[in-house]
Parts: structure tokens; C-alpha cells; sequence
């Protein structure tokens, strides 16, 4: 099964989004990691309150503290700032209820930490100032004697929290897969379908991509070579059919004085028996059949060619034609044996040229087998076409020819130096009637002889 190249995107992806979530964990433990182990070089750690506080507050030594950068605040029990050294961010020197809460509760909100002790004995709070370098407020704690309720609820909120910023990822990960994919496949489809219609013939296909990058430059590419193949197309069209043309006349041209040669010829060589008159005329009447296939294979194969054809039925034409061959069979000294069912099988059919067919075939049969070779003809149906199967179990055609035997002036005798060899065209001739009818002739693989397969349309 293929693999779309959307979807490896898509599976390269899930595994970044899988990736990404790792290392967001891995990242959380870093940190938790990095915050324990510079928790003691930071100064606000090292002077906490506790550790400073005495029960009088003139015995407090702040040196330190403001050496590093800190400050120190003492208030006593009527909200009033009595000591007041370094960092100063109360900056009054008497506050209210008001104040002095509002300054306990808010000092999260402030760029600095504060670390607060009270001391019952003098009656007054010391406050330790530093300011913060960074901070990171996320904290996860989990306290056992918290509600159970209360514990599912904040459970439940968390859950929730991460189940929506997985598939927020997992949603912004897809769709940028999507969106990246289809920066490749949607040009590679294109150029796809463009080498597609260049495969089935079509050399006006182009490209255009709208694109500026490396497809551009495969788009250029794309559109030269087809331009290229184009023209070559049109050049070698146009010298085959000049090819085409110039066979027709110098066919046409040739066949009148050939047959005046071949007439005086035969005239002379009744009169005169001399063996030259017999090889003018013989060698005349060999080279006007020549023309003969050589104008209709031109005009089989110029594009203006086109078959009458009418409604026959296969099974009785055959009849007619096979019995018109046996005295010929019987001549070369052939024996034979045909198979049509007894049944009506219509086709769309040029009966003249469907017997041309036939009459090349037995020619090549008669033409390089021996006597006593076995001709046998078979007719059979399939669901859409007709087969008729014609064999023979002489000496077989050289593997050497097997893949160019239907291609013009191939055959075995002429091979060999033998005479008798005909023009190499009628097999040509006999392929393109039988595709001009819709269907093809075929040579098929056999251990001895020769086998060919006609197929026509049924209707």
C-alpha cells in the first residue's frame, strides 16, 4: 500500500508533539533541579530572619545583609518603622492596620523578597528585603489534610488544564503538519498530473506552481522538457508523414511501368525461352507485389486511414474464407483441421481486409514450412471479444525475430539468404487491420511451431 508523503508529515509531527511534551517535563524537573541547588548561593536564603532576629532589636547586625544588597525594617507593635537599613520599600516611617496588612499581603506582587519574623519578647517585626533576580511562582503541593472534596475539585481543574493544553498542541501541531505538507504535496500533485498527460500523450501539458523557491526551478525543468519532447513530437510527425507521402508516390509512380515490364516480359518469355526473360518477369512481378504492400502499409498507416465497417457475423464469414484456402492448403501439401462453433457471433467487420489478415498468415505458413505441415484454425469467445487462434506445428519462428516480427521488412528467410522469402511487410499489414478494427494479432508462446492470436470486439 502507498504511503502518502501528508501523512509521513502528519506521523513526523505526532512524534514532535510527543517530543515536545517530554521535554516540557523534562524541563519542569531542570528547573525544580536548578532551584534547589542555587538555593543556597542566593543571598535572601542565607539571611533569613529567623537566623538574624534577637530579642532586642539594637543587638541586630545588618552589615551583611546590606553588603549583598538587602535592607532591613524593623516595626514595632504600633506599626511604627523604628530601624530602618539599605532597601527601603515601605518608605513611611508610620503605618496603619490598613497599610501594615495591605504590606503582608502584597508583597508577592512586588519584584522583591521578602522574608518577615516576629519577636514576642521586644514586640516587633523584622522585615529582610532583597531584591528578586527571578522569579518563578509555579509550585505543585499537595497537603494530606486538605478536604477530600477540596482535593478533587483542584485535581479535576488541573486535569482539565492539561487535557486542554494537550489538545490545544495536539490541534496546533496537526494543522501545522497540514499546512506544511501541503507546501510539498500540493506541488508535487501538480507536477504529478502534468507528467501523467505527458505519459498519455498530451506534450502541451505544462506547469504552473505560482511559486519562488526550489519547485520553481523543477517547474522550469518540467516545462522545458516538455516543450523539448513537444517539438521533437511535431518534427518526427511531420517526417514520418513526409516519409508517408513520399512512399505513396513513388509507389504509385512505379507500379504503371512496372506493370509494362512485367507484361512485356511475360509476352517475351512465351515467345523466347531464355532464363533471363524468365527472371525479368518473375523478378517484376516480386517487385511490383513489393509496391503493392508498401503503398497499403503507407496507407494503413497515414492518419486519414479508416475502415468500412458493417455488422457480420464472424462464425459464417470464417466458413467462406476457410473454404476458399483449402485448395491452397491442399497445394502445398498441408494437412488441416478448423474448429467453429455452431453458434452466431457478430462483430464489426471489413470483410476484404479481416481476409487479408487471414490470407498474410497462411502465406507465412505455406511460405516457410514443409510439406506435411499440420494448419489448424480455432474460433473461440470470451465475454467482450472474439479469438481466432491460428497455429501450426512447423519449424517455428528464430527467437532471434520473435520481438520485431511484426515490425515492417522483418522476416526469417530473407534472414537466411533464401529467395523465397517474402517483402516483410505483411505481418505489419495484418497487425494494423486487426487493430484498426479495435482489436490486435499477437504471437503467441509455444515449445514447437508457430501460433498467432487475432482478437475483435464483440458487439
Amino acid at each position: 500500500m502507498r504511503k502518502r508523503l501528508s501523512n509521513t508529515f502528519l506521523g513526523y509531527f505526532w512524534i514532535t508533539f510527543a517530543l515536545t511534551i517530554i521535554s516540557m517535563v523534562l524541563a519542569f524537573v531542570l528547573l525544580s533541579v536548578a532551584s534547589n541547588w542555587i538555593a543556597g548561593s542566593l543571598a535572601k536564603n542565607r539571611y533569613s530572619a529567623r537566623s538574624v532576629i534577637q530579642a532586642d532589636y539594637h543587638d541586630i547586625d545588618a552589615s551583611e545583609i546590606v553588603a549583598n544588597g538587602g535592607g532591613v525594617q524593623i516595626i514595632d507593635k504600633n506599626y511604627t518603622v523604628v530601624y530602618s537599613v539599605g532597601i527601603d520599600t515601605i518608605r513611611k516611617s508610620q503605618l496603619s492596620v490598613q497599610e501594615f496588612t495591605a504590606l503582608l499581603t502584597g508583597i508577592k506582587n512586588k519584584p522583591y523578597h521578602y522574608d518577615i519574623e516576629y519577636e514576642p519578647t521586644g514586640e516587633f517585626w523584622l522585615i529582610i528585603t532583597f531584591p528578586t533576580s527571578l522569579r518563578f511562582d509555579f509550585a505543585l503541593v499537595y497537603n494530606e489534610e486538605a478536604h477530600r472534596s477540596e482535593y478533587n475539585r483542584s485535581l479535576s481543574v488541573l486535569l482539565g488544564v492539561g487535557v486542554f493544553y494537550l489538545l490545544l498542541l495536539a490541534f496546533i501541531s496537526y494543522f501545522y503538519a497540514r499546512l506544511i505538507s501541503s507546501q510539498i504535496t500540493v506541488p508535487l500533485k501538480k507536477l504529478i498530473q502534468g507528467t501523467t498527460l505527458l505519459r498519455e500523450g498530451d506534450y502541451s501539458a505544462r506547469v504552473d506552481l505560482q511559486l519562488k523557491n526550489e519547485f520553481k526551478e523543477l517547474q522550469d525543468t518540467f516545462n522545458d522538457m516538455a516543450s523539448r519532447i513537444e517539438e521533437e513530437i511535431t518534427l518526427r510527425k511531420q517526417s514520418e508523414e513526409n516519409r508517408r507521402r513520399l512512399i505513396l508516390d513513388i509507389s504509385h509512380d512505379l507500379k504503371n511501368p512496372l506493370a509494362s515490364i512485367g507484361g512485356y516480359a511475360e509476352v517475351l518469355k512465351e515467345k523466347f525461352d531464355m532464363p533471363e526473360l524468365h527472371a525479368i518477369y518473375q523478378n517484376s512481378r516480386r517487385a511490383s507485389f513489393m509496391l503493392r504492400e508498401l503503398f497499403e502499409l503507407s496507407q494503413i498507416e497515414s492518419p486519414d486511414f479508416a475502415l468500412k465497417m458493417q455488422k457480420t457475423e464472424l462464425c459464417e464469414t470464417l466458413r467462406i474464407i476457410i473454404g476458399e484456402i483449402i485448395p491452397q492448403l491442399e497445394s502445398a501439401e498441408f494437412s488441416y483441421e478448423f474448429d467453429i462453433p455452431d453458434a452466431e457471433v457478430y462483430v464489426m467487420l471489413n470483410e476484404g481486409q479481416f481476409k487479408r489478415i487471414i490470407n498474410n498468415l497462411i502465406d507465412n505458413a505455406i511460405r516457410y514450412n514443409p510439406k506435411g505441415t499440420l494448419f489448424s484454425l480455432k474460433l473461440f469467445f470470451e465475454e467482450e471479444k472474439v479469438k481466432i487462434k491460428i497455429s501450426d506445428n512447423g519449424v517455428g519462428i528464430p527467437g532471434n525475430l520473435v520481438h520485431d516480427l511484426f515490425k515492417p521488412f522483418v522476416h526469417r528467410n530473407a534472414a537466411e539468404g533464401n529467395s523465397n522469402s517474402g517483402s516483410g511487410l505483411g505481418l505489419s499489414i495484418a497487425k494494423k487491420i486487426a487493430q484498426a478494427h479495435g482489436g490486435d494479432l499477437i504471437l503467441e508462446s509455444t515449445t514447437s511451431g508457430t501460433s498467432f492470436l487475432i482478437t475483435i470486439p464483440k458487439i
